[in-house]
């Protein structure tokens, strides 16, 4: 007659407590000693506060042993240890839970509060979704944050499930963002969003916080003129194509030293100079696909080392502008196949890339992209967009990508930034 072969057991253990070096060590050492098998295992450390939770699975002859040597380390160790017992039956269901669609979703403003966390979180629970992880991807934040005008910060939320309606889910958080004055983002958890590697920019009012061809028809004294088509073209009242030829040609006879000045002052927007310092340093291919001036363009890509530049070429003979353009108007449709041709260009599928703009004509663009993001954009790109950056600077688009602040480094005084 046979011995009776151990019972299995699977114990969820949990430990909290003041965090320190060598705690896991310690405790996952005892695991070992009595060789259970690790089924799960998730740390989270929240100002030296350590939440460590481990699933194991072992013979029912030992259980109590390591229970036992456990609660002894953990008494050493000045933590809090707690043991509960998981029915296979529920093991298994949370297995096969594994098939489920798994979300990003990314939280940012200048300050979060504990209402904005609310509200994004009451939809999560009412698309019964689960929140299975949660961390911030912004530096510590100072008590003095109110005296900080260009702070920022940012959460990104795991969330696993399938949503009810993920229009509904989508639609209501952008009602919330832009009622609270705060910034979100839901993407699926693919392989695509993980490795993505060619982004384009709109130039006026994306990379540059200005419309060049106002700047210029300001020089030529039709300032008003151009600015109100501008408008219009950008809130998508005009084709574009017809407002670009008529607000050229406005600037007939304005000097070509002009286009110098004006490149030589361009207002940068906040957040160009990290984020680019950033996506050169992981690999990132950018491009400006612009409805703007190659001029300028040229510009920025020496200034910040931009691989392409798509941009319309002004006409200019005997030093001055003659009221025309050269070549094919780079508006809407033209940024869209762009984008394709990049993306074929560099060897990436459609799904790795990302677009950034803000008017009308950047939708094309924006709906093209794997991750298209509307940035400070006009009420109907917003509308449009599934992801909209409104309360900071470019560079949270970096956030959006999942970049922390612990892993970007200043390049000078390589210091975190």
């Amino acid at each position: 007659m046979t011995d009776k072969e151990p019972a299995l057991e699977l114990i969820m253990i949990t430990i909290s407590g003041y965090d320190r070096p060598g705690v896991t060590s310690a405790l996952t050492g005892i695991l070992a000693k009595y060789d259970a098998a690790i089924l799960d295992i998730g740390q989270a450390d929240i100002h030296h506060n350590l939440s460590l939770g481990i699933l194991v699975r072992t013979d029912s002859s030992v259980s109590g042993d390591i229970m036992k040597d456990m609660l002894f380390k953990a008494y050493e160790l000045n933590v809090q240890i707690r043991f509960s017992p998981i029915g296979i039956d529920e093991y298994n269901e949370w297995v096969g839970l594994q098939g489920k669609n798994r979300w990003i979703i990314t939280i940012l403003g200048r300050h979060l509060t504990a209402r904005h966390i609310a509200l994004v979180t009451s939809v999560i629970a009412e698309q019964g979704l689960n929140i299975d992880g949660i961390q911030r991807l912004t530096g510590r934040m100072p008590l003095n944050v109110g005296d900080k005008p260009l702070s920022k910060t940012c959460i990104e939320l795991s969330v696993r499930g399938n949503p009810y309606d993920r229009n509904e889910m989508q639609r209501y958080f952008m009602e919330i963002a832009s009622r609270e004055e705060f910034d979100i983002s839901l993407q699926e958890d693919t392989m695509y969003r993980r490795c993505r590697r060619l982004i384009c920019f709109d130039m006026d009012s994306t990379l540059i916080e200005t419309e060049v061809i106002d700047e210029l028809a300001v020089r030529a004294g039709v300032g008003d003129k151009v600015k109100a088509i501008t408008e219009r073209a950008m809130r998508g009242e005009i084709d574009f194509r017809e407002s670009f030829t008529e607000r050229v040609a406005l600037l007939k006879g304005l000097d070509e030293s002009v286009m110098k000045e004006i490149a030589e002052n361009l207002p940068v927007t906040e957040g160009v100079d990290r984020m680019m310092t950033v996506l050169k340093r992981a690999g990132f291919k950018t491009a400006i696909l612009s409805g703007g001036f190659t001029y300028f363009g040229n510009y920025l890509k020496q200034r910040y080392g931009f691989d392409y530049v798509y941009a319309n070429e002004l006409e200019i003979i005997d030093g001055k502008l003659t009221g025309r353009y050269v070549g094919d108007v780079v508006d809407g449709r033209r940024k869209a196949e762009l984008l394709r041709l990049l993306a074929q260009v560099e060897n990436v599928n459609i799904a790795q890339t990302i677009a950034v703009g803000d008017g009308a004509n950047d939708l094309p663009m924006l709906g093209t992209a794997g991750l298209g993001i509307a940035f400070h954009a006009k009420p109907k790109v917003k509308q449009t967009a599934e992801q909209s950056l409104s309360t900071i600077g470019l560079d949270g688009v970096l956030y959006f990508l999942g970049f922390k602040d612990s892993f970007i480094t200043d390049t000078s005084a390589r210091q975190p930034l």
